[in-house]
């Protein structure tokens, strides 16, 4: 016998050996079942995901010898032909090949004509984005109004190629790429049914070179064992594949996240030598720069267990704010990676781009530009440094001001510094930050509401901040809280006008920074004085 193709062979006969598409399989099981049959399907998405299939299978639940079914029996006579390809009410067209408006007008010819075995006569017409303008309006009469015994299957991987007046006429279903995690679990079932032995890890990178596609994966996996000839290992996939071993991406990023410029050019090196496409690569390490970025919001990976690698330790070594700059730097130089002197400058140069950028101390950024195992030169190292003149950056003393000594009312208290001393929380707290004190006549201390903050005030917190200023001066005082407009600073507005003149001042000093001039000239950029941010 020949031998036949691992996609031809595993291609799913029935809805629940679909993969990774059950919106679709759903929507077709339940329309089936409640027997409302449409004339006119569309199969959207990329190669390989089962758009054909999903068709050919659907053909069988119209056509089944024991009626229309979800679940098609694929033992009775019109089953098998649709199996095996030869059923002749299943009329299947490339629209590849078929382009032109005669073609299509000699296949309608025949629309009216009963179906010769079966229930329906279905047209399954395949990339039908490629018919021809005139092609289209002439299908377009027949798609809308066919005999009640047709029914049209369309296929295509560019839906936004067909023109409006036939997506009108159809009921759409977008396939989505199937993930990798999927792909993987069908390829080691595949594997286990043929009795081939496998590492889970090799399978693993077919399934990520599958890009989505299903058979993709499969065509690769024949591939494998063809080069592989026992035993489907991690290397000789990895060979076969043209990729590097994974131990490299993570020694990148190790010096990525240990800032180690020379280490990380001796491993550029070593992975020279394997030829690397080094577009993917930077794919891969961008990739794992967006799992850290996940796992620092969620605090979970949902890829690790399938790819078989912890990046805990990198989440912990490389902050939030460097991984999204090492991500987009990763993009935009695969984006130029091609203009580059050599793929290998290009790939070399994005990575020493990561480690240009070093934020220290939140006070400025640094360029550490540094000659692989060479010293600056010295007419460099003796260049006389730029003088800057730096602005002051105003710190809010956290010392009070007025000292409550001895927990007795003094005059000139300032309301801010006693906010402080009162323990406050919540909404009571947030009232507190957008009163004024007016000041204290007998026991009765008189607060300034600001106008914008009048929702804040109600009975409760005002009797929490009697409560509150009672027990720290040790008597019973009782506040009371006027709406008005305020002619002096809250504490909530002060503390925002001290935020604003730190950032300003922030902002001032990094502008004026020889370091931050150098790069701007370096890499022809501008700062964007809108990216400074304070750290508490």
């Amino acid at each position: 016998m020949s031998y036949l193709a691992l996609a031809r062979k595993w291609r799913p006969k029935i809805f629940l050996d679909i993969v990774g598409q059950e919106h679709v399989v759903q929507a077709l099981t339940n329309a089936l079942e409640s027997k409302r049959l449409h004339h006119a399907y569309l199969f959207s998405g990329t190669r390989g995901i089962g758009k054909t299939t999903i068709a050919r299978i659907l053909a069988k639940a119209f056509n089944c010898e024991k009626g229309i079914t979800s679940n098609p029996c694929g033992t009775c006579g019109i089953c098998c032909e649709v199996d095996e390809g030869r059923f002749i009410d299943l009329i299947e067209v490339d629209a590849a090949s078929k382009t032109k408006v005669d073609d299509t007008r000699e296949l309608l010819d025949n629309v009216q004509f009963a179906a010769t075995v079966g229930k329906f006569k279905i047209y399954l017409i395949d990339e039908v984005h490629m018919l021809s303008k005139h092609s289209f309006n002439a299908l377009l009469k027949t798609l809308e109004e066919p005999p009640e015994h047709v029914k049209f299957f369309l296929a295509t991987t560019d839906p936004q190629k067909l023109p409006v007046t036939v997506l009108s006429r159809c009921l759409q279903f977008n396939l989505k790429r199937i993930s990798p995690k999927l792909i993987l679990d069908r390829l080691c079932f595949i594997c286990n049914a043929e009795s081939i032995e496998f590492e889970k890890k090799g399978l693993a990178k077919i399934a990520r070179a599958a890009d989505g596609s299903l058979r993709d994966a499969l065509s690769l996996l024949d591939q494998a064992i063809a080069h592989c000839g026992g035993i489907l290992n991690d290397g000789d996939i990895a060979i076969m594949l043209g990729t590097i071993d994974r131990k490299y991406i993570h020694q990148i990023m190790k010096s990525i996240a240990s800032h180690n410029t020379s280490e990380l050019l001796d491993i550029i090196d070593a992975i020279d030598k394997f030829f690397p496409d080094y577009e993917s690569l930077l794919d891969e390490i961008a990739g794992i720069m967006q799992r850290i970025a996940v796992l620092h919001v969620t605090g979970s990976d949902s890829e690790s267990d399938f790819l078989g690698e912890d990046l805990s330790e990198y989440a912990a070594n490389i902050s939030s704010e460097d991984v999204q700059l090492f991500y987009q730097i990763a993009i935009m130089g695969k984006r130029d990676i091609h203009v580059a002197p050599s793929l290998r400058a290009g790939f070399e140069m994005t990575l020493i781009r990561m480690l240009a950028f070093r934020p220290h101390d939140g006070e400025k950024i640094e360029a550490v530009i540094q000659v692989k195992k060479k010293p600056i030169s010295e007419t460099q190292s003796q260049k006389p440094k730029e003088q800057v003149k730096k602005v002051e950056i105003p710190i809010k003393s956290k010392a009070r001001e007025v000292t409550i000594a001895n927990k007795k009312w003094i005059e000139g208290l300032k309301w801010s510094d006693l906010i402080e001393e009162l323990e406050l929380s919540g909404t009571t707290k947030m009232l507190a930050n957008n009163c004024v004190l007016k000041g204290r006549k007998e026991n009765i201390i008189y607060l300034s509401l600001d106008e914008k903050s009048a929702s804040y005030r109600n009975q409760g917190r005002e009797q929490v901040l009697s409560k509150n200023l009672s027990a720290l001066f040790d008597e019973n005082l009782t506040v009371k809280i006027e709406v008005e407009v305020t002619a002096n600073e809250t504490p909530s507005q002060e503390k925002i006008r001290h935020e604003d003149e730190q950032l300003e001042a922030a902002k001032m000093n990094l502008k004026s920074d020889p370091g931050v001039k150098e790069l701007e000239d370096l890499f022809g950029v501008d700062m964007n004085p809108e990216s400074v941010i304070l750290k508490n």
